[in-house]
């Protein structure tokens, strides 16, 4: 069954209000290859914003009262020459800024004081860890991945990164490692906790639980391995009414590197524009003009399955 169907079947129609997060991907250009990545980010992707573009973004913004937070993804966003321009002004506005961060960039050359830039501008951070244990971590994103992930959880937590400070927000991310849907996100937070505290001294915020979508790499994999099929049908009979009710893209809109306009992270990874019309960020004179209707995709089971799934967490 169509998405767009069984929103009907349920009498769901789903709008975008304000535009409250603006996400941003700011290039494709990454030092991991993950196994799941939606992206397909990677050392070698040339994709990257360029200055005119994120300068455009920043006056938009400026003329947004009601976007408060800017959404920063990739690749490894890091990696952006005008990553930390674009941080310093939208931080100038007021706004948040969350980088979603993968950890083992921080090791890159160019990148040794990342961490420090990030404590000082108050960026929230949203980091990839899959598991508590490296044999899963390292299967899912590569040989020795886990090592420095934990390196760099140690230097955060030392700027006082998912300590006492409110300022310095640090959350994780989990994805799935097989076809199935997230653990129940809370019971998994408290394992997360007690296991990274006890075995590694590592402190954290918050853990959000993260489906893993059907596109891309992915997708690729479920092809090869004969598994589509059967995850297909496993978010579809999983389909949550009231995970449906809270989507992100009714509160979100993702820019891709280049400008153009679309209705979520997931979309733009399949060219999809936004209310399938094809939007840049040039023709329009203010966020206010994205409220409105939403492109949906069969993917979009991945958004509503079970718990829900969303940039921050689940959603029911």
């Amino acid at each position: 069954m169509k998405f767009k169907d069984k929103l009907q079947e349920h009498n769901l129609n789903i709008e975008r209000d304000k535009v409250r997060i603006l996400q941003v991907n700011i290039g494709k250009k990454c030092n991991q290859a993950c196994h799941h990545c939606h992206v397909e980010a990677g050392p070698k992707r040339p994709e990257n914003m360029t200055r005119e573009t994120v300068d455009r973004l920043l006056e938009l913004l400026e003329k947004a009262p009601d976007t408060e937070i800017v959404d920063i993804t990739g690749g490894a966003p890091e990696l952006n020459p005008n990553f930390r321009y674009f941080v310093t002004e939208i931080r100038k506005m007021g706004k948040d800024v969350i980088d979603r961060c993968n950890l083992t960039v921080l090791f890159e050359k160019g990148q040794e004081d990342t961490p420090e830039f990030l404590a000082e501008q108050g960026v929230e951070i949203v980091a990839s860890l899959p598991c508590y244990s490296s044999d899963n971590v390292d299967a899912q994103r590569g040989r020795g991945v886990f090592g420095k992930s934990i390196r760099a959880l140690n230097m955060l937590n030392d700027l006082g990164y998912g300590k006492n400070n409110k300022s310095l927000r640090l959350n994780l991310v989990y994805n799935p490692v097989g076809e199935h849907l997230p653990p129940d996100q809370n019971k998994l937070e408290a394992e997360y906790k007690i296991r990274l505290k006890e075995d590694l001294d590592i402190d954290f915020n918050n853990l959000y639980t993260i489906t893993n979508m059907p596109i891309k790499r992915y997708l690729h994999m479920l092809e090869r391995d004969g598994k589509l099929d059967a995850y297909m049908s496993l978010l579809i009979d999983n389909f949550n009414v009231s995970a449906a009710h809270n989507v992100m893209c009714t509160e979100i809109v993702s820019i891709g590197w280049d400008g153009q306009i679309y209705d979520c992270d997931f979309n733009q990874m399949l060219e999809i524009p936004i209310d399938w019309q094809e939007r840049s960020i040039w023709d329009i004179d203010s966020l206010e003009d994205l409220r409105g209707g939403i492109a949906f995709g069969k993917h979009c089971y991945g958004c509503t399955a079970g718990a829900g799934s969303s940039c921050g967490g689940v959603t029911t």
